[in-house]
């Protein structure tokens, strides 16, 4: 899972969900210093990535890249699965439109930027400013999103193409993604449930 669902999942809980964001950025020790709310959040987007790693389907999605996208099509199909979840919006968001979705979470995680070390502050504005919780439901911000991916991998050229490669795969993709999700959410319910 990318930002957009990542942020999907937890958005009943303003602090869970900062700390589901900060869940790829931080350090166990920066992780203890903060609010032990956002702690939680931390916990639940670790959990996340677990559930969707070791979940058949997901592991199916994740063959269908490999020929084309070989150790990195997990990292590559977790963006496809926000431009998934975009374009099932209606069917999982519950009459919650996707720009006032975006709205609500940029509220909340800017105003955490004081929490945030800076680098991950700044980032977050970007994010912001590129409206790339909206952009996730396009081809070109997808595109997008792995051209910037492809500067910081250490093997650009398994990145190249994917948002054609997933174009290719689409209908099988997204096949898959509405059977998988749901049992991600109920999954996150249960997990928020317990905190």
């Amino acid at each position: 899972m990318n930002f957009l669902a990542h942020l999907f999942l937890t958005r009943s809980d303003e602090s869970i969900t900062v700390g589901n964001y900060l869940g790829d950025f931080l350090t166990n020790r920066q992780v203890s210093k903060l609010p032990k709310a956002i702690q939680e959040g931390v916990t639940i987007h670790r959990l996340i990535d677990q559930f969707t790693d070791e979940h058949p389907l997901v592991r199916e999605g994740a063959e269908l890249l490999k020929p084309k996208h070989g150790r990195y099509a997990p990292v590559v199909l977790d963006v496809m699965f926000d431009f998934l979840l975009a374009r099932n919006w209606e069917r999982f968001a519950g009459g919650l439109g996707i720009r006032n979705f975006a709205d609500q979470t940029y509220r909340v995680l800017l105003e955490a930027t004081p929490l945030m070390p800076e680098k991950i502050a700044e980032r977050t504005e970007r994010m912001v400013a590129a409206d790339w919780l909206v952009h996730y439901a396009t081809f070109e911000g997808i595109d997008y999103t792995f051209s910037r991916m492809k500067v910081r991998s250490s093997r650009p050229k398994s990145i190249e193409n994917a948002a054609a490669t997933m174009m290719d795969h689409l209908e099988e993709l997204n096949e898959r993604f509405i059977r998988f999700f749901p049992e991600l959410i109920n999954f996150v319910n249960e997990e928020m449930a317990k905190r």
